[in-house]
């Protein structure tokens, strides 16, 4: 098992943060697009090779975000058409998703209901705060790529409001 602990810091500028595991040392880098449309984040891993690109795809009625892993898998977050509140759905995930994915306290199962990763807010800090544990570490580029993904969204959202 692996845990991290990520800190929101997106802005809409170009940025750098690093996410660091339990013991303090810096496993993935996050680096934003300053200039760029649209908007797009790249994650390295410790020895600076390329773990995905996330982008927001243009030109879509909806707002669609694609995620492409170095291993040549993508997924996609696509917002879904709703009248009161925004909702999300994940294509080609290839894994299931239990809890409240959008208040960053979920779980991930694979498809023989084993948890593959647990992530969960923690409360009283400044900023956009969690942890991520996980338990198979074949899955831990994904994860941190969705999380990654997810605050990014969410960054979005709350910078429209």
């Amino acid at each position: 098992m692996k845990t991290y602990l990520v800190k929101q810091k997106f802005r809409l500028g170009g940025e750098r943060f690093d996410i660091k595991d339990d013991q303090g040392n810096i496993d993935y880098q996050v680096e934003g697009s300053f200039f760029q449309i649209p908007k797009s984040f790249t994650i390295y891993d410790a020895q600076g090779q390329t773990v995905s690109q996330i982008s927001k795809t243009f030109l879509t009625f909806l707002p669609q975000f694609e995620i492409k892993l170095s291993n040549g898998h993508s997924f996609y977050i696509r917002q879904k058409f709703t009248i009161l509140r925004d909702k999300y759905k994940f294509d080609n995930l290839g894994l299931r998703v239990e809890g409240n994915i959008w208040d960053l306290n979920f779980r991930l199962l694979d498809d023989r209901d084993q948890v593959v990763a647990e992530i969960t807010k923690e409360l009283f800090h400044l900023t956009s705060t969690y942890q991520v544990s996980v338990y198979d570490e074949a899955y831990s580029d994904l994860v941190i790529s969705l999380c990654v993904a997810i605050d990014y969204v969410e960054m979005l959202e709350s910078s429209s409001s």
